[in-house]
């Protein structure tokens, strides 16, 4: 990864954490996203790590999988018992079970390595900005059956059990519940996580509903479906059997 020579646009002063044991990796990227305005803090253990990013101060974490002390994973799961900040997951671990388990544990993105450093500062624009659009929403509260979305407070709860949801999955079912009745397509959801079309064998979205209609099931219904060559379906109730 080279950082550029020429300047970017400055960013509004938004902070990272990047959590990578590769020193020369971190000294490069710091040099980079300085050029573009960020201000960038590294820790190179997974245990130094989680402790900066409980600490809070950060707009995202730039999290690797392979680290000592704590692996990314662990330390995600941690981080997402106390925390919402957005995580960039970064590995050099390819394998489709890997990127699952970053998505299914939290992460707001997973990217490999190598990766070029233009396409993380897109990734991570994406995800700021997705977080940013979320806060400056105007407060509003969607309610189906025993399921209530604030999204004040971006809780949501089933009768008075708060459920555990990651921001994207807040942000899928938000969606879903706000056009329910219909079918809500991969490349819509894409438009509003990732502002562009979904790829055509990207799995995020995927991972992301499966993980969300599993917290969401009860009593064996659930309530998002999938419409077969189209995307899914918010369903609050349940309809009789065919």
């Amino acid at each position: 990864m080279k950082p550029k020579s020429e300047g970017g646009s400055a960013e509004s002063s938004h902070t990272l954490l990047l959590v990578d044991d590769d020193a020369e990796l971190c000294g490069l990227m710091l040099d980079f996203f300085s050029q573009h305005g960020f201000r960038v803090e590294s820790a190179y253990d997974g245990r130094r790590g989680l402790a900066r990013a409980l600490e809070g101060g950060f707009d995202l974490v730039l999290l690797d999988v392979m680290l000592p002390g704590l692996d990314g994973f662990e330390v995600l799961h941690q981080l997402r018992r106390q925390s919402s900040v957005p995580v960039i997951m970064l590995t050099a671990r390819t394998a489709q079970a890997d990127r699952i388990s970053g998505l299914n544990a939290g992460a707001d993105d997973y990217l490999p390595k190598p990766f070029g450093p233009e396409e993380l500062l897109a990734r991570i624009r994406a995800v700021l900005r997705r977080s940013s659009q979320a806060r400056l929403r105007p407060p509003r509260a969607l309610e189906a059956g025993s399921l209530r979305l604030d999204s004040t407070t971006r809780q949501v709860w089933r009768d008075s059990a708060l459920l555990d949801l990651t921001s994207i999955e807040f942000e899928i079912l938000s969606l879903l519940m706000r056009s329910a009745g219909r079918s809500v397509s991969r490349d819509e959801i894409a438009g509003i996580l990732y502002h562009r079309e979904a790829m055509p064998y990207e799995r995020a979205i995927d991972v992301h509903v499966s993980h969300l209609r599993k917290k969401l099931e009860y009593q064996g219904h659930s309530m998002i479906r999938t419409v077969r060559g189209v995307g899914y379906l918010f369903c609050a109730e349940r309809e009789p059997d065919s």
